[in-house]
């Protein structure tokens, strides 16, 4: 039997068939149900303090709104589609067990103003978890970095052989990647917390409640100075997927680069059995199938935040049911977030390293070749001209079909007669990275302390 509608006083003809589905929220925004309670119980306790309900009417709603909490938990609530959303829901059980006091509960608020407090309590909970999530993640990013400080590999510019680096290096370039990220969650966080709670549909109301003590005991920073603003912007949920998919980006890059690593082409890394699958026609092959994941689910939380921006972009004030549909793109970038990092996290411990093949790669390609062109500056051979006779050089070791390290030093004075045995140092992968010592370098040293400082910095977080 389809339920009266909480609003339908004004209404003479019940709502079609098609209407209902098509306007139901229920199905996801069910989720919010933790939220919706813990906020209607603090808006009862302040509707208590101020005397519109009376002790015994509180503690009635109280009880009745944590039995229905259990019910939901315990798999016994029936969820009404022709009752609309989470809320509408929740309200008809608890006046169905405890009566008329189950109907002041709705006093001096709107569900604008509760589903706007609902969002910021369900996202705020995320972010605290993804925050957790993402520092799992750098502490195994960081680990591994300290353990290969001094492992060289070649680094990349065009995808061309560069210069050598370290692969510690080159994981805590990840990790500061993921630093910024956690850094946009937290501001993410600080800038929703704020409570909506006695903005009702749009303009307040008109019942001397008392906004601090509902803000307070929801652990917000206080209330929203306008109540406009507050039932209507979704841009905690926006900025909050703009954090997402640029944290999502990074993850689609390290995901990438574990691909290319993992390739016969690369060779420098082996991807844990638990983290590979195979061909279902080809017996040889081990795919990097969750990494391939990881860089394809960037796709649709990218495609979530452009569709909350689409979604906010041509609103007036104040609150719209096209906010209805922020919800299913939110949870989505929630959940596909929470399960990239815990791949992620879970992956990464099981690759194994080909050090010999990596630190091979990095001496082809003539990777010291600036290491040469230092040298040179360092014997007061202006860089420019230094760096016109390292490329002539190169070109001779490419015609020879020889590394830089295997041109003979005759040949070597034959280009720029400032050249000396010692030069033989500088043209080495291992001289390369050790010439790097400033900080921010790759040289194994600064590489170690870079990681050690990491550590310590993500040991210091609360949460």
């Amino acid at each position: 039997m389809t339920q009266k509608k909480p609003w339908g006083g004004r209404f003479s003809a019940p709502t079609h068939a098609l209407m209902e589905s098509f306007s139901a929220s229920v199905n996801h925004d069910r989720r919010l149900y933790r939220h919706d309670i813990r906020a209607s119980i603090a808006h009862a306790r302040m509707l208590a303090k101020i005397g519109v309900l009376t002790e015994a009417e509180f503690s009635a709603i109280e009880s009745g709104l944590n039995a229905i909490r259990d019910d939901i938990e315990r798999g016994d609530f029936q969820w009404d589609e022709s009752l609309e959303d989470v809320h509408m829901n929740i309200e008809a059980k608890l006046t169905g067990r405890i009566g008329e006091a189950g109907k002041k509960l709705h006093t001096a608020r709107s569900r604008n103003d509760q589903v706007a407090a609902d969002m910021r309590l369900y996202l705020r909970d995320q972010l605290d978890g993804l925050g957790r999530a993402l520092s799992a993640l750098q502490r195994q990013v960081v680990q591994i970095a300290a353990a290969e400080a001094a492992t060289i590999m070649p680094g990349f510019t065009h995808l061309q052989s560069a210069q050598p680096v370290t692969f510690g290096h080159h994981l805590l370039a990840w990790n500061e990647m993921l630093e910024r990220d956690y850094e946009r969650l937290r501001e993410c966080r600080a800038r929703l917390n704020f409570s909506p709670l006695g903005s009702a549909a749009l303009a307040g109301t008109g019942f001397a409640i008392d906004r601090a003590m509902t803000a307070a005991e929801l652990g917000f920073t206080g209330p929203c100075r306008n109540s406009l603003d507050a039932v209507s912007d979704r841009d905690f949920a926006i900025e909050f997927a703009a954090g997402a998919a640029l944290l999502m980006v990074h993850l689609s890059r390290m995901a990438e680069e574990i691909v290319l690593w993992s390739s016969d082409a690369f060779g420098f890394i082996a991807l844990g059995d638990a983290f590979s699958t195979g061909s279902s026609i080809m017996p040889q092959k081990k795919n990097p199938d969750v990494a391939e994941l990881i860089r394809g689910k960037c796709a649709r939380v990218n495609g979530n935040l452009a569709a909350l921006l689409m979604l906010m972009k041509a609103q007036p004030l104040a609150y719209n049911r096209d906010n209805q549909e922020d919800k299913e793109a939110l949870f989505d970038s929630v959940d596909t977030l929470h399960q990239c990092l815990e791949v992620c996290t879970a992956l990464l411990p099981e690759i194994t390293l080909d050090r010999e093949r990596m630190r091979a790669a990095a001496a082809l390609g003539f990777s010291t070749a600036t290491d040469l062109a230092d040298y040179l500056v360092g014997r007061n051979v202006p860089f420019r001209e230094a760096h016109e006779v390292v490329g002539r050089i190169v070109g001779f070791a490419e015609q020879k079909g020889l590394q830089l390290a295997q041109i003979d030093l005759a040949d070597l004075r034959g280009f720029c007669a400032v050249i000396e045995a010692d030069v033989a140092e500088v043209l080495t992968v291992e001289g390369s990275v050790a010439a790097r010592a400033h900080p921010g370098g790759t040289a194994p040293a600064r590489v170690a302390e870079a990681a050690e400082q990491a550590l310590r910095q993500l040991n210091s977080r609360d949460m």
